[in-house]
């Protein structure tokens, strides 16, 4: 028989499987003990991965990938109302749900994938980087207000004239070369009925602007002084929608490559400092209440 190192004395065979399974075990629990914990970097690799997945896969159906809305959901990466919602009003949003707008309650997330899936929506939240403007925006105010006569038609903060678009807040989700595209070839993809319309009426009288509203009997008509026609479709003798934008379209020859940017750079300062102010306004507004 086997002698005990220690004591000396015998061994029976029948308690030798006994020792080895304690000393089995003992290795076991020093295995574990040894083994490296995952680092916390490690963790929250992981928990964002799994947050990305799950937005990809659940919450994108509706909101779309980038959170920018979809068929079945708003936009809840730059709406003012969400953005400046706290965490933890966003984690209960998400938590008990949206019945009444059809948002599902996804109570069975543990609150560390809860706070995971938000601070992702935080990330896409501020996915587009602000990045540098290409000029000088005050000498592209100067430009709109002057040379390019933006402001004979575009408003901006309150300024300018009432034909076309409000270009406040135009920029605010766009990059620099997209507003230069469209300033540089405005007619690129646009809708011929909601370009320039081209009237001419039973008197020979020829007018030319936007059309405002139409119906089966009427076609009310905005010329590019301002003025508002109300038009009578027997009075008409021919109506052209031209697929021309009302907008020059040669800024590309008539502005230096210099002025476009100094262009772009102010209508990009002015949107992104009108989003500011939109987010500010509704966290003060929500303060109140």
């Amino acid at each position: 028989m086997p002698k005990d190192p220690k004591t000396g004395s015998l061994i029976s065979w029948e308690a030798i499987p006994t020792v080895f399974f304690i000393l089995g075990i003992a290795a076991i629990v020093l295995g574990a003990q040894n083994k490296p914990a995952a680092s916390s970097s490690e963790t929250n690799a992981a928990g964002r991965t799994e947050a990305k997945r799950t937005f990809e896969s659940v919450c994108a159906s509706c909101h779309g990938l980038d959170a920018h809305g979809g068929e079945r959901g708003p936009d809840i990466a730059s709406r003012p109302d969400v953005v400046g919602k706290t965490d933890a009003q966003l984690v209960k949003i998400v938590h008990d749900g949206k019945t009444e707008t059809g948002m599902p309650s996804f109570v069975s997330y543990s609150p560390a994938k809860l706070a995971a899936l938000v601070a992702y929506l935080r990330k896409l939240q501020g996915g587009r980087k602000e990045v540098p403007l290409p000029g000088d925006p005050a000498r592209g105010k100067d430009l709109f207000f002057g040379k390019a006569k933006c402001a004979e038609c575009h408003l901006v903060g309150g300024e300018g004239g009432f034909f076309a678009q409000d270009l406040t807040a135009y920029a605010a989700r766009m990059g620099a070369e997209e507003v230069r595209a469209v300033i540089v070839n405005p007619n690129k993809g646009l809708d011929p009925r909601r370009g320039l319309v081209t009237v001419i009426l039973a008197d020979s009288t020829s007018l030319s602007g936007l059309a405002r509203d139409e119906d089966n009997f009427s076609l009310q008509l905005q010329t590019p002084d301002g003025v508002f026609h109300l038009l009578n479709k027997t009075d008409i003798q021919s109506l052209t929608y031209t697929g021309r934008s009302p907008m020059p379209s040669d800024y590309g020859a008539t502005l230096s490559s210099a002025e476009l940017n100094d262009l772009v750079s102010y209508l990009l300062r002015v949107s992104r400092s009108e989003k500011t102010r939109k987010s500010e306004k509704h966290l003060e507004d929500n303060d109140e209440e």
